[in-house]
């Protein structure tokens, strides 16, 4: 039977859908439903990018979605804030409730009421519609979403004018691959189809990053340099083009800007200088730069761990400049791709109504320093004392830096905090009124990609379960509650899906076929046309410039350097496993079995320095926190770098915390974004306290 074909009561049919989660490669889905239940979840063979494959996580969506302890009322805390004590209400009392508490502070100051949102889910009708809507017809205080990938997105818009780069299909075309700061395998698996592909017919993947991960051991070589190094390496890349020569002259004449100033900044960075800030031997250096100055077409697909140091987004700034030094966008199958999501003409204004903020302009609060800001009084500077938090498709206390400091603000008796969610997180924990809200299989959405150049459709493939909500159908009911009574927030979800691209996209083929290809060039940048203010790639940014920055890329060394400590000697990084997407799926019972439990890989060198076996418990710690977690000896870890994989639940950790208790607020340099990766710790011995946190 044909997906959607069926309707309901059809015993067994298909239904077309997309995957919601914070993934490079948004997976077309087909969901099999037989009477009225979903019984498995399988990548769409019709869609390309898909080719029918689904990662291990989002194939075990079933699980999730039917999983015993899915919150399926409306729960009202009970015990003091932390304890999760709740007691089921109905969704009037519910409602009444929490429109009665927002409506009592945004009389005070409706900037005291603070969105809490981030990729729980990427649609764009249940992320970022109805929900906008109602906090801006409230004037609830702007949330900065920046805790994933602003850095990043802010150095690609002063150097190729957006998010935008190679497409990902034409890496199967290339001859050298580099993977920079990715575990492919692991967080971009159809990509990684593409780069097999290119390795099957002939080309070199080469792999930089700190930790040898499982897309390192598959590639011909690999670069593990120390963390937040990587705008060094990219810089001496360049100068080893320049000193040979591989530079296409023409390219850099025509489609570039500031080539000569940063021709003088790559010549202060000799292979042998990087080498020593990398820890890299230097000839590593020369031969990588030799091999991407004479091979063609060579691609780059960088991704987010490079930037989460406080150097982050200049070393994007620097790598996404190396492909006009060559001149790799003459071809499709070179250039750069970290993020495309701005080829999708998405209609912001239309789906997020600003206009209804009128003349308002609230301030904005950066998701990455909520723990500061929760437990910051009322000032002239800082405004008014947040005094309620509406959190949805996010888990803040598990996942926000230092989150003993978040912990410590969300469990403030004076907060009123309202979670929609499916689970009881850490973050629900903490809540007044818990809603509970659908998952992808059970409403309407509408998704772009940052890994592909297809727009998705999601329509529900069963009922929502239990008393269930989409986070759409809430914010109407809280807006009708407040006395919101403007038309727009009558929209249903599948006019908010028309919404969200206008006549930009055909929405009857993404009803028909669940998807639409974007119509973009093969080679975007052949000649030239970047969507910045010179149409040429800016390796100096006046608008940087503009606001006190160095308007050129450099190498910006880590807050909490090598050295920089006697107390904390080793670096931390904290990438995620394989089997979790940040915090969502770490309640699976079939995923969690595959991880076992929290883990921190250290070099043997490392760990008989300290006196540390293999599999035994560990404190890892720094003046932030405290962290017990077992450790694994391997040479996935370098020397002086220690990997504590994430994100476990806080309660499911051995001491009740995760590996955020040791990480920082700092910001990075551009964009605002998190410094995970710039964290100092020691580890020592540990003990198992004798009663686990709850399970």
């Amino acid at each position: 039977m044909t997906p959607d074909s069926a309707t309901s009561a059809t015993p067994v049919h298909t239904v077309r859908g997309a995957c919601p989660h914070d993934c490079p490669d948004t997976c077309a889905l087909l969901t099999t439903v037989e009477n009225g239940v979903a019984v498995r979840v399988q990548g769409n063979p019709a869609h390309a990018h898909t080719g029918g494959v689904l990662c291990a996580k989002v194939s075990k969506y079933p699980e999730r979605t039917y999983h015993p302890e899915r919150i399926l009322t409306p729960l009202k805390r009970s015990g003091p804030k932390g304890s999760g004590q709740f007691t089921p209400v109905g969704w009037d009392e519910a409602l009444q409730d929490i429109a009665a508490r927002l409506a009592q502070i945004a009389a005070r100051d409706p900037e005291a009421i603070v969105p809490y949102s981030y990729a729980g889910t990427m649609g764009l009708v249940q992320g970022e519609s109805m929900d906008r809507r109602f906090f801006h017809r409230l004037g609830a205080s702007f949330l900065h979403r920046s805790i994933c990938a602003e850095a990043g997105a802010e150095a690609l818009r002063h150097t190729l004018g957006a998010k935008v780069g190679m497409k990902v299909e034409f890496f199967a075309e290339s001859k050298l691959i580099l993977i920079w700061g990715s575990n492919s395998i692991t967080s971009n698996l159809h990509f990684w189809r593409y780069a097999q592909q290119a390795k099957r017919d002939g080309a070199r993947l080469v792999c930089i990053d700190p930790r040898k991960s499982e897309t390192a051991e598959k590639c011909h070589e690999h670069l593990q340099l120390l963390p937040g190094t990587d705008a060094a390496l990219a810089l001496a890349l360049m100068h080893e083009l320049i000193q040979n020569d591989w530079l296409d002259h023409d390219y850099l004449a025509c489609y570039t800007l500031g080539w000569e100033p940063l021709r003088e900044r790559a010549l202060q960075w000799p292979p042998d200088r990087a080498a020593a800030v990398c820890g890299l031997p230097a000839e590593q250096i020369r031969q990588l730069a030799r091999d991407y100055g004479s091979t063609r077409p060579a691609a780059i697909r960088v991704n987010y761990g490079v930037q989460r140091a406080r150097g982050g987004g200049n070393a994007v700034r620097a790598i996404a400049c190396l492909p006009a030094l060559t001149g790799a966008w003459r071809e499709r199958a070179g250039g750069v791709l970290l993020s495309c999501s701005s080829n999708f003409p998405v209609q912001r204004t239309a789906l997020q109504r600003p206009d209804l903020l009128g003349a308002r302009r609230p301030r904005t609060i950066n998701m990455v320093t909520i723990g500061d800001d929760l437990l910051r009084p009322a000032s002239a500077e800082f405004g008014p004392k947040i005094e309620a938090l509406v959190v949805y498709n996010s888990n803040p206390v598990a996942v926000a830096p230092e989150s003993a400091k978040v912990a410590q603000g969300f469990a403030r008796e004076d907060l009123f905090t309202v979670v929609l969610e499916h689970f009881r997180t850490d973050t629900a924990d903490h809540a007044d009124y818990i809603l509970p809200a659908t998952t992808q299989l059970e409403h309407w959405d509408v998704h772009l990609a940052y890994g592909h150049t297809d727009v998705l459709l999601n329509r529900p493939a069963v009922a929502p379960l239990g008393q269930a909500r989409s986070n759409t159908a809430i914010f109407r009911a809280l807006a009708a509650q407040m006395g919101f009574d403007e038309p727009c927030f009558r929209d249903d979800d599948e006019a908010l899906c028309r919404q969200a691209y206008g006549a930009q996209v055909d929405f009857e083929q993404l009803l028909d076929q669940g998807f639409a290809t974007l119509p973009l060039p093969d080679a975007p940048f052949a000649q030239g046309g970047f969507p910045t203010p010179s149409g040429r790639c800016e390796f100096f940014s006046a608008a940087l410039a503009a606001q006190g920055q160095d308007g050129l890329p450099d190498h910006l060394p880590n807050r909490e350097a090598a050295g920089s400590s006697a107390a904390y000697p080793l670096a931390m990084i904290s990438p995620p496993v394989r089997n979790f997407l940040n915090s969502t799926f770490v309640n699976v019972a079939s995923l969690q079995k595959l991880e076992h439990r929290p883990l921190v890989e250290m070099h043997p060198r490392d760990a008989a320095a300290r006196g540390i076996q293999d599999g035994s418990v560990v404190r890892v710690f720094n003046e932030r926190g405290s962290y017990l977690c077992h450790a694994e000896l391997t040479e996935r870890a370098r020397p002086g770098v220690v990997n504590a994989l994430g994100l476990w639940w806080r309660k499911l950790g051995l001491a009740g915390t995760n590996v955020n208790q040791l990480t920082s607020q700092a910001l990075t340099d551009m964009g605002a974004g998190p410094t995970f990766y710039d964290c100092r710790v020691q580890v020592a011995p540990g003990t198992a306290p004798e009663k686990l946190p709850i399970q």
